[in-house]
């Protein structure tokens, strides 16, 4: 059995992209899509406490379409992750106004 090496959430605060990058990292399928299994594992590898109960919120809050994942690529769907993310993990995500 092979064990994964996963970067961990810079700390501080984050761009956008950076955000983007370490969570699609999670994504085991390569579907460019966070589910809430994948949200789960991404949440344990912080030591989130309740790593299940959180993923299971993260997901039903982001995933607009409802159908149990987060496209990474998705603008809408990316924006409720990140707002759920600050509101409940504590992270900080300054977002980056394209130039």
């Amino acid at each position: 059995m092979a064990f994964m090496r996963y970067r961990a959430l810079p700390q501080g605060e984050l761009t956008v992209e950076e955000f983007r990058a370490w969570l699609s990292q999670f994504d085991a399928d390569r579907d460019g899509r966070i589910s809430r299994e994948e949200l789960q594992h991404a949440l344990r590898s912080l030591n989130v406490w309740f790593a299940w109960w959180k993923a299971r919120g993260g997901v039903r809050t982001a995933d607009a379409n409802r159908d149990g994942a987060v496209a990474v690529d998705g603008e809408e769907e990316v924006a409720r992750l990140f707002a759920f993310a600050q509101r409940h993990l504590h992270v900080k995500i300054t977002q980056l106004v394209p130039c």
